[in-house]
């Protein structure tokens, strides 16, 4: 099951407290203060971890905390450190402050390693206060408290290429034929519930991730038929691969008005995602008047149009090729791209 938002509190561990003690050996007469130091709290951190591919761990479990320092002991001894908790999420999850709403980490590159709670830190036992008119104190620091807060967690798949279409446009049985996932295939709307991912392999070790998203209906931006729960997948892909239905009966609804839907929504819901990179096919060429619609949309829309079937595999090849220009060249784009400018964290507040 795919979850892909999430909401969890994180606490930082307690720094330990400071000791007062006093040396009371035989043969040292006055013996001073030896109060040792607290340790420090752990911190908690988050991780991108490849091996972790949705929220899932986190619908059932809301609090995470790391480990407190221990207090300082005498002669000098300073308290053992709290234990670091390492939260590993998959690779695409954005974490955003739930109180202000900012973005305080895009864990975009898998191994990516932030500290989303700071821990606090060990108070300074009553060695560290003598002084030539106060050689018997009894004071010492008390630990600080860890930072604690309530992180909101959203997940956006990363995949080169990105499906989109109306419901059974055939963009399942595209991704099953050129990869090894295998989502649920059926002549219903709505057989795709959740994204799927796969990884389409070319010759000369060219790779590339595909997701199928949910198909999308006119009035999807608004929540309509499965919504715009997964558009957001959408916006991690590099390029956007457009399936129209060109073989099916379209007395319902045409190539190009089928075309055209899906790119309001598109344009509806993000400006950013409608100008992606776009490669459109008309599938289903196998069935009858299938190469002539697919001709057909491409001189209504002015653009080019790739003639294909999912089922039978024709113009596959020089789909996948086509698919990899486009990817390559983002890909080298998006290495040139400047880092983006990341909002700073939040101060630390206590919460009741």
């Amino acid at each position: 099951m795919l979850v892909d938002h999430a909401e969890i509190f994180v606490r930082a561990g307690k720094g330990g407290d400071g000791c007062v003690s006093f040396r009371r050996e035989r043969h040292v007469p006055k013996g001073g203060p030896d109060g040792g130091d607290g340790g420090d709290g752990g911190g908690v951190y988050a991780q991108a971890a490849p091996e972790v591919e949705t929220l899932l761990d986190f619908a059932g479990r809301h609090h995470w905390k790391a480990t407190n320092g221990q207090p300082g002991l005498g002669k000098n001894m300073t308290g053992r450190n709290g234990e670091d908790l390492v939260i590993k999420l998959p690779a695409g999850t954005l974490i955003y402050d739930r109180e202000t709403d900012v973005l305080l980490k895009d864990l975009a590159t898998p191994g990516e390693r932030v500290c989303i709670a700071e821990p606090g830190k060990g108070g300074r036992g009553n060695v560290h206060f003598a002084r030539a008119d106060h050689q018997t104190p009894k004071e010492a620091e008390p630990g600080t408290p860890g930072q604690e807060r309530w992180l909101r967690l959203e997940l956006k798949l990363m995949a080169d290429v990105g499906l989109v279409g109306l419901p059974n446009a055939g963009k399942s049985t595209l991704l099953s034929r050129l990869s090894a996932a295998r989502p649920k295939i059926a002549d219903y709307p709505f057989t795709t519930l959740k994204p799927q991912l796969g990884i389409v392999q070319l010759s000369d070790e060219r790779r590339f991730v595909m997701a199928d998203i949910p198909g999308l209906i006119e009035g999807a931006h608004e929540g309509t038929g499965l919504g715009d729960e997964f558009l957001r997948h959408i916006e991690r892909t590099r390029v956007i691969l457009h399936v129209v239905d060109v073989g099916s009966d379209h007395s319902d609804v045409t190539p190009v008005a089928a075309y055209r839907t899906i790119r309001e929504e598109l344009r509806k819901y993000s400006q950013a995602l409608a100008d992606k990179d776009e490669v459109i096919v008309g599938n289903k060429i196998d069935l009858p008047e299938g190469d002539a619609r697919a001709a057909e949309l491409a001189e209504a829309l002015g653009k080019q149009v790739l003639p294909i079937s999912a089922v039978a595999g024709r113009g596959l090849p020089a789909m996948l090729e086509r698919l990899w220009q486009v990817v390559s060249d983002r890909r080298k784009a998006d290495e040139t791209e400047p880092e983006p400018v990341r909002l700073p964290a939040p101060p630390h507040r206590s919460h009741p």
